[in-house]
């Protein structure tokens, strides 16, 4: 076995563990989801070059996948993509791994954010750059979302499922406490202050939540212009170095952590747990993914506003960083189902399609062009809520510490910032304390990392 099938080995190994413990990525609702399932396949393309597509999209946005993927597979008969429900972003990156190891790997897999230095490393991929002979102008790719996915100004995977996180908030819970609900809070001041004012009128029993905390801590550093960690987070070299228990890391967390005391941060778990209490009526604002955007306008039974996600005085201005998932061709797939797949994804790319995607999913239109029929065509007007994460990530600076981290093993690393969120904000345990540990374990991975990757 040698150095590189090593890591891949290590990698999976690690994804298993903690894939057994992530639950699958769901459109936030108090209702229960219907099992997903692999798309119904038409006898009448059996001839067509077939291309597997394990994704992570269950419930509602499954079933927008599938559309996707039928509307593409009636377009012509030379190629047929399969869709298939694959669990959650954990889940299906480690059996992406794992089936590439094994030899039947999926011709495309979707890989969120947090797995893409591990893609980039695994040695098991074709860069889309590779496959455009002039047919996409990347130009057009919303450049933080390009420029996320790009290394050395070359694009890697196919941007799909693209996110941003931003602030949720009730605005019926503003108008019992007497504020203006179309004036969000700027700051994280005004976030505590407007929070107390709802609670002492009896509106809702805390302040706010957070979906995916250890990814909020991220975002607070890209708003911030703060480096994540070393090697200008990762994008001009291996990073080794994190630095959780920075100066700033430090103060976000200690002010999490009182605000905790005072019962105004409500702990809702490390993923979406915290998306149906904001649905009941529980505390009036919500740190979450625009991913989840779709989901709460159709379930609330109260008025919802969005708003950038507030700051912190005395720090430069930097922007919030992508999320969400990326489309990555397997190398193992045969020369024609890699001009299939080059196809598949020129077809998402599409203004038409690029447009569908957002409207039913709430994830970000891709490209410039469809954000500016969509605008030509009044929709943000019609649906202001959509486009205020799209206006946060286009107004942010473009420096090192906003474009987003590229770090090895990054899937164990965010588990390791969770805990210390827990440790400090559940437990009382003195957030310095809590990150020195967390810097430590994570340092560690990337060392290991390195070692395997060299």
């Amino acid at each position: 076995m040698n150095v590189r099938q090593l890591a891949l080995t290590l990698i999976v190994t690690f994804s298993l563990v903690l894939s057994a413990c992530t639950p699958a990525v769901q459109t936030p609702t108090t209702a229960v989801q219907p099992e997903p399932t692999r798309a119904p396949q038409e006898t009448s393309s059996s001839a067509a070059v077939q291309i597997t597509f394990w994704h992570a999209m269950s419930g509602s946005r499954e079933e927008v996948i599938k559309g996707i993927a039928d509307r593409f597979n009636k377009s012509q008969t030379q190629y047929q993509v399969i869709p298939e429900y694959t669990g959650s972003y954990a889940e299906t990156l480690t059996k992406g791994l794992a089936a590439y190891r094994s030899g039947t790997p999926p011709t495309i897999v979707q890989v969120y954010e947090v797995g893409t230095r591990t893609m980039l490393d695994s040695g098991a991929i074709v860069p889309v750059h590779t496959l455009n002979k002039g047919e996409v102008d990347w130009a057009d790719i919303v450049q933080p979302i390009l420029k996320y996915y790009s290394v050395d100004n070359n694009l890697f995977c196919m941007p799909f499922n693209s996110s941003t996180a931003m602030l949720y908030y009730n605005k019926d819970m503003f108008v019992a406490a007497g504020l203006d609900p179309d004036k969000p809070p700027t700051t994280w001041a005004e976030v505590e202050e407007y929070s107390k004012k709802i609670m002492d009128a009896g509106a809702a029993t805390g302040g706010f939540s957070m979906g995916w905390p250890a990814w909020i801590l991220e975002q607070m550093f890209a708003t911030h212009n703060q480096l994540f960690a070393n090697q200008d987070n990762g994008r001009t070299g291996l990073s080794t170095e994190v630095y959780l228990n920075s100066e700033f890391g430090t103060k976000v967390l200690t002010e999490w952590q009182r605000m905790a005391k005072e019962d105004i941060l409500v702990y809702g778990g490390r993923e979406y747990a915290a998306n149906d209490p904001f649905l009941a009526k529980q505390f009036p604002f919500r740190f979450q993914s625009t991913s989840s955007l779709g989901g709460i306008l159709k379930s609330a039974e109260f008025e919802v506003g969005t708003a950038f996600l507030p700051r912190l005085d005395g720090y430069e201005s930097g922007n919030s960083v992508v999320g969400g998932g990326c489309l990555w061709l397997m190398d193992k797939a045969t020369p024609e189902q890699q001009t299939g797949s080059w196809e598949f994804f020129k077809f998402i790319n599409s203004v038409d399609e690029t447009i569908e995607w957002h409207k039913k999913t709430g994830y970000f239109p891709a490209t410039n062009t469809a954000y500016e029929k969509l605008k030509t065509d009044g929709w943000f007007d019609e649906e202001p809520n959509h486009a205020t994460a799209f206006n946060q990530i286009l107004g942010g600076a473009d420096t090192p510490a906003s474009r987003g981290v590229l770090l090895g093993n990054f899937v164990q690393i965010r588990d390791i910032v969770g805990a210390a969120i827990e440790e400090a904000v559940v437990n009382n345990v003195d957030p310095k304390t809590a990150l020195d540990k967390a810097t430590d374990e994570a340092n560690q991975v990337l060392k290991d990392y390195e070692s395997l990757n060299k």
